[in-house]
Formats: structure tokens, C-alpha cells, sequence
């Protein structure tokens, strides 16, 4: 493995999920909790989304990634880690990266969670039906 030293860093978050994200010259390899990407995902949809800072810059053979990647399910996990390998690019070379991963929205936090419980009723929008007698 290469040295995590000179590498860049960044966090990502989505839903419950956090991703702790390496950024290091090499060869395109993207390693996420050991294992490789193809593996660690099952569906290629989330493969795919993983890679889009890379496709939006046209540098996916520049850089290796190793990620550690915690919560969440499979979904989240791969939007922290989109979230993570943006902000680490944009960290890397502010003057010509921040730009387009921005304006592609890679770079916002996307904000949505499950929505709370609420008391006196059985989920967060669903009600006990109602009885008039």
C-alpha cells in the first residue's frame, strides 16, 4: 500500500454514513475498507456514482483512493464516498478542480435522513386510523 503520508484528505458524509477518504497518486485503484470497489458494491449503479469526481475531471487514471467507510447501508456509503473523493479533489488542486466538481454539486453535503418518529403515532407520517364511535 502506499504511503498515507502525502496523501490527500478529506471526509464524506451521506445519511448515516462516513467516509474517510485517502487521495494518492497512482494508478485509478479504488480501495474501500480493504477490498476492492467492484467488490465492496454490489450493484454497478453505486460503482459508477463512486467514480463520477473522476469522470467530471477526466483524471480517473491519476489517482488511487482507499477509503474506510462506516454506517449506513450500501447507498449511503457510496454517496459518502462520492462526497469524500470531491472535497479530497477539490483540496488537491483548488485552482482548477473546485470548480467543475462544484458545479456538478459533488461538493454539497446532501442533507437528507430518515425522518424522526414521532409520538402518538405509529412512524414518522403514518397515523393509528381513526374511530369516530
Amino acid at each position: 500500500m502506499s504511503n498515507l503520508n502525502d496523501a490527500t484528505r478529506a471526509t464524506g458524509r451521506r445519511k448515516e454514513a462516513t467516509a474517510r477518504v485517502f487521495l494518492i497518486p497512482g494508478t485509478g485503484k479504488i480501495t474501500i475498507n480493504g477490498r476492492e470497489v467492484e467488490n465492496y458494491f454490489c450493484r454497478a449503479n453505486l460503482v459508477t456514482l463512486v467514480r463520477q469526481p473522476f469522470e467530471v475531471l477526466g483524471n480517473a487514471a491519476d489517482f488511487d483512493v482507499v477509503a474506510t467507510v462506516r454506517g449506513g447501508g450500501e447507498t449511503g456509503q457510496a454517496g459518502a464516498l462520492r462526497h469524500g473523493i470531491a472535497r479530497a479533489l477539490a483540496d488537491h488542486n483548488p485552482e482548477e478542480w473546485r470548480v467543475p466538481v462544484k458545479k456538478a454539486g459533488f461538493l454539497t453535503r446532501d442533507a437528507r435522513t430518515k425522518e424522526r418518529k414521532k409520538y402518538g403515532q405509529p412512524g414518522a407520517r403514518k397515523h393509528f386510523q381513526y374511530s369516530k364511535r
